[in-house]
This record gives C-alpha cells, structure tokens and sequence, in this order.
C-alpha cells in the first residue's frame, strides 16, 4: 500500500494475521510494516497509520540513518538524550567537590554533574539517573492504578532487561526496565497497568485484554508507541 497524508508518501506493507489489534513496526532498514486483524477495513489502517504519522516519519528517519552505520552517543554539551519522551540536551558540570556523579533535570536541560571528565563517568551518571527516575515514576503509577486490583505487588524492582519493558510473576513480583524513565508518562502507565494486569491473569488471554482495556480503553495507543520506539533505548 501507498498512502500520502500531509504532502509525505509511505509505502505501507500489510500482514493479516489471528490478532486483536493493529501493530505498526518499522525495521532497521526504514519499511513499514501493518500488521492487523483478518478483514480488518483498509479505513480503520488508514486511520491507525495517519493517527501515529509524526512519529512514524520520525522512526522512518531515525532507522533510515542506522543504515549509515552504528551511532554513537557524543557525551558533551548539548547532545540530546530522551526523557519522558522528549529529548533535551546535557549539559556537563564539573566539580570536584561533590560527592557523588549526579544528574539534575531542569526544565529544559540535563546537567550532569560529575568529580572527573570521562565518557563512563557521564555515561553510569545518567544510567544512574534514569534507575532512579524509573523507580519513583513506577511507584507512582503503581499507587495511581492500585484502587482498580484487590492485590499488591509483593515487590517493585528496577533491572537492564535486553527483551522486556517489565514484568509481573507468579508472586506478583514486578520488575520494569530503567529505559522507560525515557518514555512518555502515559507509556509508563500502560506498561504499569499491563503488569499489574499479570496479577490476575498470568497469561494474554482475552480476560487479561478487557481488564486493560476497562482500565485503560486507548491502550492501543500506547501498544503503538512502543512498537514504533527502538525499546533498547540507552545511554
């Protein structure tokens, strides 16, 4: 499929498959792919792809130039890294007296504070940063959520996962990735009410979907985001 929707064209291949919603992913190569339910209305695709199309141009774009080759995080001034779901530039801060590396967001920058001047140091800084931003935006959304389950999670912990954005098991232990300090707080939500959504159904069975959808009808949206965004997001 071919779509131009505010003077831009996409190529758009689409997969009907045995699934409940539409996913879009876009490869390391920049092709965009559809994947939807069977019968599903090349209307309500239209929709889905026009409804995400700033940020499917931008993903498009930023895998596009992958292709050149690995992009390396530059760590001095005004190099931008993702937070909430914005980018905003660092600022590197140095002082000797501190006593320890540290990360401070103001508004529109990220200062970085650190006692000596080298890419690790800033590097574990900002690492340190997003675990503990990760850590009280989780609590909070757990706390917001928590009036819509009769259980709690035993546990919340912060981890480097490589394959998930968090987790819920059999002891209703929740475990989410520090890289979603760097998504939106609505995405940050969802992927909250997703797991506490676990503790009462361990499986995606179709009791699991209309218990996230009646906490979270557009939680579609949010599916979308994540699907669009590189989940290895890092520093």
């Amino acid at each position: 499929m071919i779509h131009t929707y505010l003077g831009e064209t996409i190529h758009v291949e689409i997969k009907y498959k045995n699934r409940k919603s539409i996913g879009i992913s876009i490869d390391s190569f920049g092709k965009i792919e559809v994947q939807a339910p069977k019968k599903t209305p090349d209307e309500r695709i239209l929709r889905t792809l026009e409804g995400n199309w700033d940020l499917i141009q931008k993903k498009v774009k930023e895998k596009s130039e992958r292709v050149k080759g690995p992009q390396k995080k530059v760590y001095e001034n005004g190099e931008s890294f993702l937070y909430l779901g914005e980018t905003y530039p660092i600022n590197i801060i140095h002082d000797i007296k501190i006593t320890r590396d540290h990360v401070v967001f103001e508004g529109e920058k990220l200062y970085v504070y650190v006692k000596q001047l080298d890419d690790d140091t800033y590097r574990q800084a900002l690492k340190r940063f997003y675990y503990q931003q990760c850590k009280v935006l989780v609590e909070k959304s757990v706390s917001l959520y928590q009036s819509n389950f009769k259980t709690k999670p035993r546990s919340i912990r912060i981890t480097d996962s490589k394959t998930t954005w968090g987790t819920c098991d059999s002891k209703l232990q929740l475990t989410f990735n520090w890289r979603l300090a760097m998504a939106p707080r609505e995405v940050i939500d969802y992927v909250v009410v997703h797991e506490m959504c676990h503790m009462v159904h361990l499986n995606h069975d179709r009791s699991f979907w209309r218990l996230v959808g009646k906490i979270m009808p557009d939680y579609k949206e949010k599916e979308t985001w994540l699907s669009l965004t590189n989940w290895k997001m890092t520093v």
